[in-house]
């Protein structure tokens, strides 16, 4: 066990995809499972023992589901980040699941490595996001004349939802790669 690996726990009801997910993640160097879960009451029980840094979560689980369980986790673990992993894309429970503390939403068709590179980008700060939830967030804002992002934050958005990488958008704008992860970070807080 190194000490510099990123600890995650998994918290998913369906066996086979969190087995899946344990194996393709823990099998990836600098990234350590230290937990899986079925349930949250499970979960609440055992985080504090094993105290990751990033949790995949699913949102429909039985009894407390995700969206809700995001106050409850963040009670015990402040500074634990939350990645929304799921088959939802609505976004109600987008904003809800991002209003209650995740610092990211990803649909379950997002590949292997997007994931880890989401776990990664989450631990260095930053705010992953699939591209069809970041094109559902721009929709939102659109519809929204007194819309609280900028335009710059508006522009990182939709390089988003078209799939391009945080490393690409700051290539394409000319800026700093930690500027693209503070815009994306204002576009969560707004």
């Amino acid at each position: 066990m190194n000490e510099q690996n990123i600890k995650i726990a998994i918290i998913e009801d369906d066996e086979t995809i969190r087995e899946g997910y344990k194996y393709l993640i823990g099998n990836v160097d600098g990234y350590e499972i230290v937990g899986t879960f079925h349930n949250i009451e499970e979960s609440l029980k055992n985080l504090q023992q094993i105290f990751p840094k990033v949790i995949l979560l699913d949102i429909e689980l039985p009894g407390i589901n995700g969206i809700d369980a995001i106050p409850k986790i963040k009670n015990l673990l402040p500074n634990v980040l939350i990645i929304i992993l799921t088959v939802y894309e609505d976004s109600e429970k987008i904003f809800r699941a991002l209003t209650n503390g995740a610092v990211g939403y990803l649909t379950k068709n997002t590949s292997p490595s997007k994931i880890i590179d989401a776990i990664r980008e989450a631990n260095e700060g930053g705010g992953p996001l699939s591209p069809n939830v970041a094109r559902l967030v721009i929709n939102s804002f659109q519809k929204n004349q007194n819309s609280p992002l900028t335009k710059r934050e508006t522009e990182i958005l939709e390089q988003i939802a078209n799939g391009k990488s945080r490393g690409r958008i700051a290539e394409e704008f000319f800026i700093d790669l930690e500027t693209v992860k503070t815009h994306i970070k204002n576009i969560y807080f707004k």
